[in-house]
């Protein structure tokens, strides 16, 4: 059984296929890269896994479960998250009260806050933001939004992680750090799917 797969995947704008009769899956542990150019329907993928959009028509199974009918904050719950690629944040509030909503929200159990900060410590402390969590989210760098996606991503405690052009604008240190998180996270038992455009980064990374 896959960890998750697509069947006859559909979605249309109007006139236009974005996604198209699409088949596919990613089995666990797997690194699996999506790319194409600009308007391919990468993200739009995305949105249909993550519920954002549905697909018409088609189905979505996520070990073994017809994931098509949820709402989006039940199929995080199950254990899927995921970045954007126009980061997501809230820019108001701190870098660590921004992790603390993935803690919250999506892992469907109750939890005190100061639990939730502690996960939230931990997945900043896994992106080396640590020095950051006081820091208002808007302040940051591109880099560091990215970042904190995806400490937010994993303070849900995600079993298949959804990036969205992580190594976009990124310098080639920053780029070998964020390809070194991925392979770390592979080895904590996360399945990843990862659009990206840079193709050095995703050809060296993927399976």
């Amino acid at each position: 059984m896959h960890l998750l797969e697509g069947q006859d995947v559909t979605r249309y704008f109007g006139g236009l296929a974005a996604v198209a009769n699409v088949d596919f899956y990613v089995d666990e542990g797997e690194i699996l890269g999506l790319i194409g150019p600009n308007g391919a329907g990468k993200t739009t993928l995305f949105n249909l896994i993550s519920a954002a959009l549905k697909p018409k028509p088609g189905k979505i199974f996520f070990e073994g479960r017809d994931i098509t009918p949820l709402p989006a904050f039940k199929i995080c719950r199950l254990g899927i998250a995921r970045t954007f690629q126009t980061v997501k944040i809230f820019p108001h509030i701190p870098v660590v009260r921004n992790v603390m909503v993935g803690a919250l929200f999506g892992t469907g159990r109750h939890m005190s806050s100061a639990e939730a900060r502690r996960k939230a410590e931990e997945a900043l402390e896994f992106v080396n933001m640590m020095a950051d969590k006081d820091v208002p989210a808007g302040d940051l760098t591109l880099a560091q939004q990215k970042r904190l996606e995806m400490a937010r991503a994993l303070a849900s405690d995600p079993k298949l992680l959804l990036l969205d052009e992580l190594m976009a604008g990124l310098t080639a240190t920053e780029m070998a750090d964020a390809m070194a998180h991925v392979a770390e996270l592979r080895s904590r038992g996360i399945t990843i799917i990862m659009i990206e455009h840079v193709m050095q980064a995703i050809m060296k990374i993927s399976d």
